[in-house]
């Protein structure tokens, strides 16, 4: 009998000890997988066929599949009770043998929501588009499996799809589209033969009629996809030049080929990620398919993410970790990796700066948040895992890793690497597989780094501390190290001190000290003697993972000339250090928003401009006192004016100009302007208002209610594709009125009649930091809501809202006390009480720095 399976959208919350268990006695040889695509548009059939021993004959263990209706499982031959055996996203397997064959045949759920199959009809031409994201454990939405990444198997697909469909998966198929005598409607049949042994979560299936661009290199066939509708914007030729050169990076770095065969790259819609590395089937945000004129930076940061996937072919892919405390070891190295590579073999010689400006900010934030954690985590289930893909295990992995790069040189460090994947190719590792492997090629310990850097959170900051003469020359100076009250830990550092002079040149390095850190302070007796300079910049070069001040002449000496810095790099750790100082309240936002405003015109690096710009309007929403932000949002917006008219015509500072004006402008007179250009009656030389840019002028006009449904309607009627909905869905939830926020907020209540990207798409529109009145009273809401979405919403969705929605931007002590209440009634689960803990943490820091931008107005 089949059995029809009650909230089929929630899946099993998978716990560290039932894996282990699990991989203790289970070795899993194959799937064979088996999947018919032309039935429904809500579900198709899954047939699998699992063969698998167990070191434990009559014991019994589990397997994983979440599907509306189960109809058959038989094991070893013998039919089970399906109404007995399935429950809540778990099939019991009783009297299991040394040898067992496990047959599964269900009707599982395409999804709206990014995680398992997910479904999307594009409204351009009808072309019905699938594709899947099984990680972290979503690989049991498709197919039932052992759903953990140390039990790999071959894995072997059969597919049947409508006949104008194209089907990727992570081997080249031996028969394609072969029609299907008798169906009901042209279908086709597609094998994939078995692959090499890997971890569930990397198993795909793409399908539908995706354009393909193919090509090849060094033997390896390649293919660029994406959907029809967006075949003409496919610069298939930069993203393949980015590939190749990775490749031929990669060969020689790692001494090890490609081990996938193939390798396809494809462009899906409504993704929820950057990308994921599927093996030989990479899956990317289709964002990076570019409708419109984008800057050099989203080109850069493209590359960053192909090269990123590339590497975790490599390590994630072929080397996997044994379970998710390790996750770091997949994305902290395949970070560095990328950036490695990127500034040796492309165009993007400066992507270290760029990784300062941005990852390491990223890591930064993410290392202050109470929930912060070490590198290597403790993952007890798989809701910890869920939250966990942050700033610790990407950026602050990568810039330990770059520091580990130094301690142990660079020869060393990808020789420990090679051995690393020769030795464990097809397996499962622990971090000390990977450090074992470090200490042998360099002749090093590594055991107290790694305590020090992987196993304690928490960020330490380094500050110079000196006596001058009367001549202005150091009688004294020393780096003195801090740690906070939490994560006390003072760390061993090799850092340089570098010491900057303005010259009719501009600001330049005269002197650079490399030395190592340890302890609270440490003397640097080679600045002695030498004259103070108008900058000192402690970790010149960004050599370790720290955040810096700034002694008060080289702040003032920031604040009067950050874009006379004549370097990339140290102008890009000037203005971290400053945001920084302003995040902690050791800097008014008034005066950070000064210092961008002044130094924005000398930053020539887009990246850098664009990260600069972003984070002057996050301080002015969060930051600065309420009775200043409207002055300072009319000064940035003035200042983005002026630089839009007079940047180069058609260059990318321009394009960057003119977004971040569509963020800044607030009153009359600026977004008249953002009308004009919108409807054509003020141009801009060079500036193309091509969709993107429409999207960003309406949006602003209609958060200040200058534009409402009529202009997002027409809008829409412009660009009718999917970009066009998402953004549409965003415009109306940021309507500046009762009714607006009203209907979006029982669009978000109803959140499984969304999209996942309209449903963020509402969120944000619906949470926009214009309208903190108009939010006020869904306070209560968003609290008593938390609950019922917690349990019953797929994780992506449950975790945007508690994110997005949380009032973050209603700063007042009424939030925290909110907080605390629901925490400590409620008693939430973990993953949701880090959620909530980071949001209140936000709001703490906000009062803090609202009441020092307060201050310094008096």
């Amino acid at each position: 009998m089949a059995t029809a399976v009650k909230g089929v959208d929630v899946a099993g919350n998978l716990t560290r000890d039932e894996a282990q268990e699990r991989a203790r006695i289970l070795d899993v040889a194959s799937y064979n997988v088996e999947l018919d695509l032309t039935d429904s548009d809500r579900t198709f059939r899954s047939t699998t066929v699992v063969r698998f021993d167990c070191a434990e004959p009559g014991g019994s263990t589990f397997i994983d599949l979440v599907a509306p209706t189960v109809h058959r499982v038989v094991l070893n031959d013998e039919e089970l009770d399906t109404a007995k055996v399935v429950s809540e996203g778990r099939i019991t397997l009783p009297a299991l043998q040394a040898t067992n064959e496990l047959h599964v045949e269900a009707d599982a759920a395409y999804m709206r929501t990014g995680e398992g199959l997910h479904r999307f009809v594009d409204p351009v031409d009808g072309g019905v588009y699938l594709y899947t994201q099984f990680e972290t454990s979503d690989a049991h939405r498709m197919y039932a499996c052992f759903d953990q990444p140390d039990l790999k198997a071959t894995f072997e697909l059969t597919v049947f799809a409508p006949a104008d469909f194209t089907v990727v998966s992570n081997t080249q198929p031996d028969v394609t589209g072969a029609p299907v005598e008798g169906a009901a409607a042209p279908a086709a049949r597609w094998h994939f033969p078995a692959s090499p042994p890997m971890s569930t979560y990397i198993t795909a299936l793409i399908a539908g009629p995706y354009h393909v661009v193919r090509d090849e290199h060094d033997g390896i066939p390649l293919g660029v996809y994406c959907r029809a509708s967006l075949a003409p914007y496919l610069d298939a030729e930069a993203i393949l030049d980015v590939t190749k050169r990775g490749f031929d990076f990669y060969h020689k770095l790692f001494g090890l080929r490609y081990p996938f065969g193939k390798y396809d790259q494809l462009f899906v819609p409504e993704f929820n990620a950057g990308a994921m590395e599927n093996a030989g089937a990479v899956t990317y945000l289709e964002d990076y398919v570019f409708r419109s004129r984008v800057t050099d930076a989203r080109y850069e940061r493209r590359a960053e993410t192909i090269l990123h996937e590339m590497a975790h072919m490599w390590f994630g892919d072929l080397v996997t970790m044994r379970w998710w405390d390790d996750l770091w070891l997949n994305e902290s190295f395949a970070t560095f990796a990328s950036v490695y590579c990127q500034a040796e073999a492309t165009q993007w010689k400066d992507a270290w700066t760029t990784f300062a400006n941005v990852e390491k900010a990223w890591a930064l934030r993410q290392d202050q948040l109470p929930s912060t954690h070490p590198i290597a985590a403790d993952i007890p289930d798989m809701q910890a895992v869920e939250v966990n893909f942050d700033g610790i295990t990407y950026a602050k992995g990568a810039s330990v890793l770059k520091q580990l790069v130094a301690y142990v040189g660079v020869d060393a460090f990808f020789a420990g690497v090679r051995t690393y994947f020769a030795e464990h190719a097809w397996g499962n590792t622990r971090l000390a597989d990977l450090l074992g492997h470090l200490e042998r090629a360099s002749g090093r310990d590594l055991a107290s780094w790694s305590q020090e850097w992987l196993e304690t959170a928490g960020v330490n900051t380094m500050r110079p501390e000196f006596e001058v003469d009367e001549e202005g020359r150091f009688t004294s100076f020393t780096v003195v190290q801090e740690a906070s009250a939490e994560h006390p830990t003072l760390r061993s550092h090799r850092l340089a001190v570098g010491l900057y002079d303005w010259t009719e040149a501009g600001i330049l390095r005269r002197e650079r000290v490399e030395l190592d850190v340890t302890g609270e302070r440490t003397p640097v007796d080679e600045l002695v003697g030498l004259l103070q300079p108008d900058l000192v910049l402690v970790n010149d070069d960004d050599l370790t993972f720290t955040k810096i001040r700034l002694d008060e002449r080289s702040l003032r000496t920031v604040i009067d000339g950050v874009g006379e810095i004549a370097e990339s790099l140290p102008r890009a750790l000037c203005f971290s250090a400053a945001w920084d100082m302003t995040r902690d309240a050791e800097m008014a936002a008034r005066d950070y928003v000064d210092l961008v405003i002044s130094g924005i015109g000398g930053v020539s690096d887009v990246s850098v401009a664009q990260m600069l710009l972003r984070q002057a309007t996050a301080a002015l929403h969060s930051y600065a006192a309420p009775e200043w932000r409207d002055t300072g949002f009319s000064l940035l917006a003035s200042r983005l004016r002026d630089l839009l008219t007079g940047a180069e015509p058609g260059s990318d500072l321009q394009l960057a100009y003119a977004h971040a004006f569509a963020e800044a402008a607030a009153d009359n007179e600026h977004l008249s302007l953002l009308q004009g250009l919108l409807d054509g009656a003020i141009t801009v030389e060079g500036l193309t208002v091509d969709t993107d840019v429409r999207w960003a002028l309406l949006r602003r006009l209609v958060v200040h209610g200058k534009a409402g449904e009529k202009e997002i309607a027409a809008e829409l009627e412009a660009d009718p594709t999917a970009t066009g909905e998402r953004h549409a869905a965003g415009c109306r939830a940021a309507i500046p009125t009762a009714d607006a926020k009203a209907q979006a907020w029982e669009r978000i209540r109803s959140a499984t009649d969304m999209a996942n990207t309209e449903f963020r798409a509402t969120l944000v529109g619906f949470a926009d930091p214009a309208h903190r009145e108009l939010y006020r009273p869904y306070v209560g809401k968003y609290f008593d809501l938390l609950d019922e979405a917690w349990r019953n919403w797929t994780g992506e969705f449950a975790q945007s809202f508690v994110e997005i929605a949380y009032p973050s931007h209603i700063v007042e002590e009424d939030t925290v006390r909110r907080t605390d209440a629901y925490i400590s009634e409620q008693d939430p689960p973990p993953a949701l009480r880090r959620l909530l803990v980071e949001g209140k943490a936000g709001v703490e820091r906000a009062l803090r720095a609202q009441r020092k931008d307060a201050q310094s107005a008096d």
